[in-house]
């Protein structure tokens, strides 16, 4: 059986091929990101605005359980947006005081499908909520991800679906011989610069080979 370490490392070179195709995607389909800000040429997007479906068209095909919905989904935003606040309040002050670095909040969200030309004004502005919901809780999860490595990095004795990046690091269930000292060090672990995927694959290489 591999070792946990080698099985990370090859996870990684897979995400690293993905990058790479998704930057194939944006020469496919002829655009540039620069300076956070998505280019399209004027011919791309002319033929773009060819694909749209106007607001009156879009809204006479719309079902009716979209529109009678459409209040309870946009309501959430008012949670989303308490949870935001709180969620800054709480890394500012307890990231603070523990010398844990704290998320950059602009990491996480993203608003760039607005720009899109094949998309009317309301889906438009459905996607920009998409982007702040989902962003929002990528952001949450980090923020928590680097809180649990703070107070309890153990991993849990029964599966988990889709745990966060930094849960691999954790010590093991059952392992107490190690666990204090595996502590401080994912401890120390937090107070180091976030680094490139690449550079972290380069390392999770190094170490593969290592205990191979």
């Amino acid at each position: 059986m591999k070792e946990p370490r080698s099985i990370y490392a090859e996870i990684d070179r897979l995400q690293e091929q993905l990058e790479d195709y998704w930057d194939y995607c944006r020469e496919r389909f002829e655009y540039t990101v620069r300076n956070g800000k998505v280019r399209f040429d004027q011919a791309v997007r002319i033929a773009h605005r060819q694909h749209k479906t106007g607001l009156i068209k879009y809204i006479l095909r719309a079902k009716p359980l979209h529109i009678v919905t459409a209040p309870v989904i946009y309501g959430m935003l008012v949670p989303l947006a308490l949870f935001d606040l709180s969620l800054n309040i709480y890394q500012h002050v307890c990231f603070r005081a523990y010398g844990i670095p704290r998320v950059r909040r602009r990491d996480y969200l993203h608003f760039d499908r607005h720009q899109l030309s094949y998309l009317n004004g309301i889906e438009k502005l459905n996607c920009v909520y998409c982007s702040y919901g989902n962003g929002m809780v990528a952001f949450a999860r980090e923020v928590l991800a680097r809180t649990e490595q703070y107070w309890c990095p153990i991993k849990h004795a029964k599966r988990i679906k889709s745990p966060h990046a930094r849960y691999r690091k954790f010590a093991d269930y059952g392992d107490a011989k190690h666990y204090r000292g595996k502590l401080d060090e994912l401890r120390r672990d937090l107070h180091q610069p976030e680094r490139s995927s690449r550079v972290q694959r380069a390392d999770s290489e190094q170490r593969s080979a290592a205990d191979s």
